[in-house]
Order: structure tokens, then C-alpha cells, then sequence
């Protein structure tokens, strides 16, 4: 049924010489109790509670949205306690250092005029919004929940592939994961003590509220929402979830008016204010008075209330200048300036192509390489050079040529591999973690992650909407007693 493969090349996260590691001893045993029929049964199982729950996400083509369910594999990636020890302090280094950025680009610019990031790095980005220079944000705080995508290269180190700090999604998958799998697959829990979610969205909410505009009094409980672009929104199921459990209201733009700088919703008793913000549409679409006059989505005139303190809009606006993929290459140069120290997590290289040298070798290196489009997510717009056809390369050159700055250039990476049990059989797939941080009067690193995995064999393309999956992620919390 299981059949060991090779892990020479790659690292694997589960077995190392045809053996499974001492912290999934007990998941193997396990698993070598079923039969291939109970393991299929499982399997479907599994699948069927993911739609008959509407755990779905949207892929969007040229034929509109498709909604799909998340793809899930029952085989979880599974965290040692010291391993955990190092992703928490790693992570929780850098986006207190990305803040400190944030902060300081939208008002003394400092690290600029220390020479540290090149200013048409930061001017000169789309994503660099002047309309909130200067805007007083509760407690200094411009990143509300950040995602960071994190692999492991063939040697197992943890290194940082990404940072999300506009509208990380995906975080419910983390606690639907570990829901289907208690139901469907009890018995891999039995010998694992492991940390749990219980109390992870109560430290959410409290930290949401710890937003609380300046002019509200401490006696008065923040009135929180969270604003959706709608049904159609890819992560719509996302959305829902959260908001349910926040305990907070589910809104539109539509449902929101601005009257004197304050932001209420309308309701059948009249209009209640709102003073926290938590949205999930861009920076764009948030207000069209101010930026896409075309904009249905947003709410006329919410900058003008959060410019004057009156509400707070979480992640803040102007966020996606920080997690712009040219940027990242400069996040370990922000964690020593204003952190005066080294990164405890390291970047994968990356090459800058708006720098003649840089590019000349990269043109050169194009079928060795992987080339991302600065400003997209989601798998689009990229080049991995070795799974590339002739044409593709060429395309992907003339892309560089005629805009360098728009692109960056990386090693291909030999990303850590897990078994997945897929089309009732066992085989080897690529995978990477996205950890969630929330940040509020204090930083917490939710307890696990969401494990990301690329179905397809072969493939290097984690994300769901190019065909990735999901995994749950335990987070062990001691040490080797739980593989007897």
C-alpha cells in the first residue's frame, strides 16, 4: 500500500532513508493498520465533508469563476516543538520589522534617507499610496494578519518565500483541516499530544479590537465588521467563517455610509457606527472617491473617517508596498535597521532585474530560474524555467526586457516533499507552509499553519488556484515522548 520512494534528492518532511522519522513513527504505524478499501473510503469521506459543507474557493479564467472545493490530503506535516520554537521567533521578528517599515514609509521615511532601500523602490511602487501619508493609525499598527509563506530547501532549513500583508486568505482551511480530520481519521490523535485551536480565534478578536479608534471611550465595546466584496470574491468562504467566528458582522459596501467622517451601517433600526474595519476587498476598490472612481465595492469617503482617526481599516491602506516581491529582497536589511538585528529566518536569493548586471545573467539563466511578477499572487504571471517549453522562456524574456522592474528572478528551489494519498495511491509532492500572525496590543503566531501542497506530480505550484491542496499542520508540544 505504502511504498517508500526516494528521498535523496529532496528533503522529506515524513521519511528520511525509506524510514519514517521519529516524530511520525506513530502516524505511520498507524496508517499501515488500514486496508487500500478503508483508506479510499476515508478519502472520500473526507472529500464529501469539504462540499457538503461548502469549503470551496473560486478559480477565476476566461470563462468566469469556477467555485471548487479545497483539495485535502489526510497525511499532515507535522512540527517538532524545537522546529516550531524557531518558525515562531523567526516569524514574529520579521513582521514586527515589517511594521516598523510600514510605519515609517507613510511618515518620516527614514530607513529611505538612511540610504537602506532605494527610494524608487518605494515611490515609484503601485502600491505606495501618498493619499494616507501621514494618517494616525491605532497603536502604530499597520499589520492586522499577516501571511508568510515559508518552505524548506533540500537541506531542511526554513527559509521565507513570501510575505502577504494586504488580505492573507486561507486561514479557515487551517481549522476546517483539523476538524475533518478528527472526524474522518480519529485514530492518527491517539498517541499525539498536540497544540489545538480552541482559544487561537478568541486571541483573533481580541486583537481586532484592540483597534479601537483614539475618540472611543474605554467604557464603549469597538463596533467591529468585516467587509466582503461579495459572493463572487475567490475567498468568499473565508470570509464567512471569520466573521461568524469574530462574532462580528458580514458587510458590503453597500451596507456602509459615511456621514461627518464617521462610517455606519445601515440596519432596520437606523444607522449604528462602526469603528473597526476589517477588510477583505484591495486598497483600490475601498473608496472611489478616492481611488477607482468605478469602484461598486467600496464605500465614498471611508478614507476621509480613517485619515481622521474615526475608524480603523485593518490590514491598514497602503500595506501591499511592504510585500511587493522586489521589497522582499530588502526585509532582512529592515529586521537590522530597526531592529538591530539578524534574521532568524532567512530569504531564498533573489535576483533584482531592474539592475543591468543582475538581469544580463538571468537572461541568460532563464531555463534554470523561476521569474515572478512583483505585483501578482496566486501562481500567475510566473516562469519556473525548468518545467518551461522554448516559447514560454521567450515570452518571459520579452516580459523582462521591456519592463525589468516589474519582475524578480530566483533559484529554483528544491522544496521540501510529503506523501499525499491521492486517486487511491501513495506518492511524493512539494509543499510549504503559510503561518498566520496576528497583531494587536500584542504579536501571536497562530499555532499551526496552512500547509500547502502541489497535487500535481512534479509540480512546484502550491496554490489552489493553480491546482494545489491542503494539509493539516500539527505543532507538537513537547518533545520525542509522543513517538513511543
Amino acid at each position: 500500500m505504502f511504498q517508500p520512494y526516494e528521498t535523496k534528492i529532496y528533503f522529506d518532511e515524513m521519511l528520511e532513508n525509506n524510514k519514517p522519522k521519529s516524530h511520525y513513527k506513530a502516524f505511520f504505524d498507524k496508517l499501515t493498520e488500514f486496508s487500500d478499501l478503508e483508506l479510499q473510503q476515508k478519502n472520500d469521506s473526507a472529500q464529501s465533508r469539504f462540499l457538503k459543507q461548502g469549503i470551496t474557493f473560486t478559480v477565476y479564467g476566461s470563462e468566469g469563476g469556477t467555485e471548487r472545493t479545497m483539495p485535502f490530503d489526510f497525511v499532515p506535516i507535522i512540527i517538532t516543538h524545537e522546529q516550531w520554537q524557531t518558525i515562531e521567533n523567526g516569524i514574529k521578528q520579521r513582521v514586527e520589522a515589517l511594521n516598523h517599515f510600514l510605519h515609517d514609509i507613510y511618515h518620516e521615511q527614514k530607513i529611505i534617507k538612511a540610504g537602506i532601500i532605494p527610494p524608487t523602490l518605494v515611490h515609484n511602487n503601485p502600491y505606495f499610496y501618498r493619499e494616507v501619508i501621514g494618517a494616525k493609525i491605532p497603536l502604530g499598527n499597520h499589520i492586522f494578519l499577516a501571511g508568510i509563506d515559508l518552505i524548506r530547501d533540500e537541506h531542511g532549513t526554513y527559509r521565507v518565500l513570501e510575505d502577504n500583508l494586504r488580505n492573507p486568505s486561507g486561514m479557515s482551511y487551517v481549522f476546517k483541516n483539523r476538524a475533518i480530520m478528527k472526524q474522518v481519521y480519529p485514530e492518527f490523535f491517539s498517541k499525539y499530544s498536540l497544540h489545538t485551536f480552541e482559544h487561537q480565534l478568541a486571541i483573533m478578536r481580541e486583537a481586532l479590537l484592540a483597534h479601537r479608534p483614539k475618540n472611543l471611550s474605554q467604557d464603549q465595546e469597538p463596533h467591529a465588521v468585516l467587509l466582503t466584496a461579495g459572493i463572487y470574491n475567490s475567498a468568499y468562504y473565508d470570509h464567512v467563517f471569520l466573521a461568524k467566528q469574530l462574532n462580528i458582522s458580514l458587510v458590503e459596501g453597500k451596507d456602509l455610509i459615511v456621514q461627518n467622517n464617521f462610517v455606519y451601517m445601515k440596519t432596520i433600526r437606523g444607522l449604528e457606527r462602526v469603528d473597526i474595519i476589517y477588510r477583505r476587498i484591495d486598497d483600490d476598490f475601498l473608496d472611489p472617491s478616492v481611488f477607482r472612481k468605478d469602484s461598486l465595492l467600496g464605500v465614498p469617503d471611508i478614507i476621509a473617517a480613517y485619515k481622521a482617526g474615526n475608524v480603523a481599516i485593518l490590514n491598514a491602506v497602503g500595506n501591499g508596498v511592504a510585500d511587493d516581491k522586489a521589497m522582499y529582497s530588502y526585509v532582512p536589511d529592515m529586521i537590522r535597521y530597526y531592529l538591530n538585528e539578524e534574521p532568524m529566518i532567512q530569504n531564498v536569493k533573489t535576483y533584482m532585474l531592474n539592475d543591468p548586471n543582475q538581469r544580463n545573467w538571468v537572461l541568460d539563466h532563464l531555463h534554470e530560474l523561476v521569474v515572478k511578477n512583483v505585483g501578482a499572487s496566486g501562481g500567475y504571471d510566473m516562469l519556473i524555467g525548468p518545467h518551461a517549453s522554448p516559447k514560454e522562456i521567450e515570452i518571459f524574456r520579452d516580459k523582462i526586457l521591456k519592463e525589468p522592474h516589474q519582475y524578480i528572478a530566483q533559484p529554483t528551489i528544491k522544496l521540501s516533499r510529503a506523501p499525499v494519498y491521492q486517486n487511491n495511491r501513495f506518492y511524493p509532492c512539494h509543499v510549504d507552509l503559510r503561518v498566520f500572525v496576528m497583531k494587536g496590543s500584542e504579536t501571536t503566531v497562530l499555532l499551526g499553519g496552512l500547509s500547502r501542497v502541489a497535487l500535481k506530480e512534479g509540480s512546484l505550484v502550491v496554490n489552489s488556484s493553480q491546482g494545489g491542496g491542503a494539509k493539516d499542520t500539527w505543532v507538537l508540544k513537547e518533545a520525542i515522548q509522543y513517538a513511543k
